[in-house]
């Protein structure tokens, strides 16, 4: 069993410890490294992973400053962090300023992935829908979570519902985490944004998510 305390203490301790300069890639790792913290936190049932998950999008946004144009994972993990912590005002910034670069238009699916969690953040759900259904299928993006993403756009809890279950299981039976912290993270922040879209969506009992 993960000592959820251990490991975001952990992470704390390293995301505090003095850093010389911090340039583009040493402040990805320190967003990552607060994030990790956040997750353990918010595993451990602590609200101190609120203020966790408003560390790493700050970090993660002081990042795509410097970051050159094309870095579509910074707004991903941004809005994502910001969702978790439940800062709407920064979540509304945040996405305007995502949007301001039309992802939507990109080729890149991580650029149209930020640009519906965007646009589902800012409840803007009938542009969201042809930029979520685009996902589907698309070649290298999770198709459950483009069929999650769709289903929320579309207001369909009960497919949400099946998406996310399936977002849920591919986090079980990976190998691989941020950080090493094996939390569902993307089955978390689809949950969020179903509960502001204002369906019944619901998280299975796992190991990966809080309450286990």
């Amino acid at each position: 069993m993960t000592d959820w305390r251990a490991l975001a203490a952990s992470k704390q301790e390293r995301f505090e410890a003095p850093h010389g300069a911090l340039d583009e890639r040493a402040l990805v790792r320190l967003g990552n490294t607060a994030y990790a913290a956040a997750l353990a936190l918010l595993m451990d049932g602590s609200r101190e992973a609120i203020a966790w998950f408003r560390r790493a999008a700050e970090s993660w946004a002081a990042s795509w400053e410097l970051a050159e144009a094309g870095a579509w994972g910074r707004p991903v993990g941004i809005l994502k962090a910001s969702l978790l912590a439940g800062a709407d005002a920064d979540t509304d910034a945040y996405a305007r300023r995502t949007l301001a670069l039309e992802p939507d238009r990109a080729s890149s699916p991580i650029a149209r992935y930020a640009a519906v969690l965007a646009l589902l953040a800012s409840g803007r759900f009938d542009e969201a829908r042809p930029v979520a259904s685009s996902l589907c299928g698309s070649t290298g993006f999770p198709h459950d979570v483009g069929d999650a993403l769709d289903a929320l756009a579309a207001g369909d809890a009960a497919r949400a519902n099946v998406a996310i279950a399936s977002v849920v299981t591919s986090f079980e039976t990976r190998s691989e985490y941020l950080e090493d912290v094996p939390v569902a993270d993307t089955a978390l922040v689809l949950h969020v944004l179903g509960e502001r879209r204002g369906l019944a969506v619901e998280l299975p009992r796992s190991p990966v998510l809080p309450g286990e």
